[in-house]
């Protein structure tokens, strides 16, 4: 059984998810719509959060139903992360929301580049981080 899954943070960096889910694949970019990216927990981690009219640019990944699990540990679903379905062309898409909307933060600067380099993997528009971005990088860490 192969589930659809939308990344949208550091599993974009094709390396990093290959060696979580070995058998994954990679099909396209897509956008889902009415959610904006955020960085928010104690590690600054992205996050997407319902807004009307925004856009969160992400990768399409098959993964197996072993490979989930495995996303769920690296994910620490279900404390940290939830899941959270939606429809993408009549198919059935799971992505990784957080449980818990605590304060905004911002990212490291390591985990920061690991998302950049899964931008240019999955051929993203960097400027829609730098939008992301520009709302916590006043921020304290």
């Amino acid at each position: 059984i192969m589930i659809f899954y939308f990344a949208y943070g550091s599993n974009l960096h094709h390396l990093q998810m290959k060696k979580r889910c070995p058998n994954c694949r990679f099909i396209k970019k897509i956008i889902l719509d009415n959610y904006k990216l955020t960085f928010r927990s104690k590690y600054g981690a992205a996050d997407i959060e319902k807004k009307i009219g925004k856009k969160v640019y992400g990768a399409l990944y098959v993964i197996s139903k072993a490979a989930e699990k495995r996303l769920d540990v690296y994910e620490e679903y279900p404390s940290l992360y939830k899941k959270k379905y939606f429809r993408y062309q009549k198919k059935k898409v799971m992505t990784y929301i957080m449980s818990k909307k605590t304060k905004l933060v911002p990212p490291t600067l390591k985990y920061l580049n690991v998302i950049k380099q899964g931008y240019k993997d999955c051929k993203l528009s960097m400027k829609s981080l730098n939008i992301a971005l520009l709302s916590v990088k006043h921020l304290q860490r």
